[in-house]
């Protein structure tokens, strides 16, 4: 493919002219050059081992991120069934290098203060394996439903999305977290290449708003994080301002925080577009989190128990599977639908919610009926009985056809393709009934 040529502001290059030195026309031809595309394995879903195994797409390891492949643009991975079964995320490359610094563990506590459209959170919550609490938020309203998607159809069962400003997390949360990122908003000097309409909206002057608000972002953070814990820092530009600058402002008014490490990536040295992470350690002891979560009432615990008997006894789920999602965590409903709560979360007053945890079932007319995002969050070792299906089966399904399928397998399963759920079909008959939601089909 012919190289592409665009134009960078004047005042742009000005702004980063004394980092790059002599390296300055190389970083400005890598603007006229075709730019990386990247995909990010579900830890949730597959081992490293079966989604090499499993994908039909030609990948190569990005080498600041386990999860992270490079494809090939024309094999288009967005658009194959894998990608609505949340098998893997599309997303740039350098913008992984985030949470790979910030480095969650299954168990962790754990903010994304600026999630949408969900990349970063997904990247989290495929590290924490399910285990552990992830408060998902996103300031704007657009975009919070954006990243809600996104965490159903990833599978993620143990995170809080939230519409809130930072003040408000900072006021119901304090000293709350072991682990924050913030993938602040910046003025995307880093995109230019990905994203040419960027290049018109740049200014310095909205550099300098940017700057404001990252340190304000920055100090609600602050406030929410526990002692001995960490803070991520990242934005995709380049300017000293909103980097070192937004960094060194932070620890002057935070003396309690100290930087142990920055990185930056860049177009002309890295695989990947242009990102700059910083990582921050609050002094004093980690304390461990309690999960044991609040006694479940009458009326709950009866509700459980028809919840555990459509998904061991109708679905075939196996019962370690059930009582792992289970324990600890509480339930609520909100009209029909039954959600569970992420563990340490019990009460949802005062709070925009997008997304309260795992959708888990439906109540209607007196039964109940699984969620999608049931569906979704279940691998193949998790249950007794499944179907696999082919690609072409699978385009049908996204579809909302019908399925054949063995005469003898009746009620509820959960379809795969190539080894990753898609959704729930009810067996009668040799039939397949489709299931995936109306909304969602193609």
């Amino acid at each position: 493919m012919d190289d592409k040529k665009i134009i960078l502001p004047k005042e742009f290059i000005d702004s980063v002219k004394d980092l790059l030195g002599d390296e300055l026309d190389d970083f400005i031809a890598s603007y006229s050059k075709e730019r990386y595309y990247g995909l990010r394995r579900n830890p949730l879903k597959y081992s490293k081992e079966d989604f090499e195994k499993n994908m039909p797409f030609s990948l190569e390891p990005v080498e600041w991120a386990e999860e992270g492949y490079y494809y090939q643009e024309e094999e288009r991975p967005g658009k194959h069934a894998l990608h609505e079964g949340g098998a893997y995320y599309i997303q740039e490359p350098s913008a992984m290098s985030a949470v790979a610094m910030l480095d969650p563990k299954p168990g962790d506590v754990v903010a994304d203060l600026c999630a949408a459209p969900g990349g970063k959170s997904t990247q989290i919550a495929g590290r924490m394996a399910g285990q552990g609490l992830l408060v998902s938020n996103e300031f704007v309203k657009d975009r919070a439903k954006i990243l809600s998607s996104n965490i159903e159809r990833m599978g993620i069962s143990n995170a809080l999305v939230l519409n809130e400003s930072t003040d408000a997390l900072a006021n119901r949360f304090p000293s709350f977290f072991d682990k924050i990122l913030v993938d602040a908003p910046c003025s995307g000097e880093g995109m230019f290449r990905k994203e040419e309409n960027a290049i018109p909206e740049w200014s310095l002057e909205n550099t300098k708003m940017c700057h404001e608000r990252q340190l304000m972002i920055l100090d609600n953070g602050a406030a929410m994080l526990k002692a001995g814990g960490t803070l991520v820092y990242s934005t995709c530009t380049f300017n000293s301002l909103e980097n070192e600058g937004s960094v060194n402002e932070f620890l002057s008014t935070h003396p309690e925080f100290s930087l142990i490490e920055s990185k930056r990536l860049w177009p002309h040295k890295d695989k990947g577009e242009g990102h700059f992470v910083a990582k921050f350690s609050k002094a004093g002891a980690l304390t461990p989190s309690d999960f044991s979560g609040a006694k479940p009432s009458k009326s709950e615990e009866s509700l459980r128990l028809q919840i555990k008997d459509v998904l061991i006894n109708e679905i075939g789920i196996k019962e370690e599977k059930v009582s792992s999602l289970l324990e600890g965590r509480t339930l609520a409903t909100f009209g029909d639908n039954i959600y569970l709560l992420p563990p340490k979360i019990t009460s949802l007053q005062g709070l925009k919610v997008e997304r309260a945890g795992l959708h888990i079932a439906v109540s209607k007319k007196n039964r109940l009926e699984p969620s999608h995002s049931l569906a979704l969050c279940i691998t193949l070792n998790d249950l007794n009985k499944h179907v696999d299906i082919s690609d072409d089966e699978a385009i049908k399904y996204l579809r909302g056809e019908t399925l054949n399928t063995d005469p003898d397998l009746k009620g509820w399963t959960v379809l795969f393709l190539r080894g990753c759920s898609l959704g729930f079909a009810k067996a009668d008959r040799g039939i397949l009934k489709n299931h995936y939601p109306k909304g969602l089909r193609k």
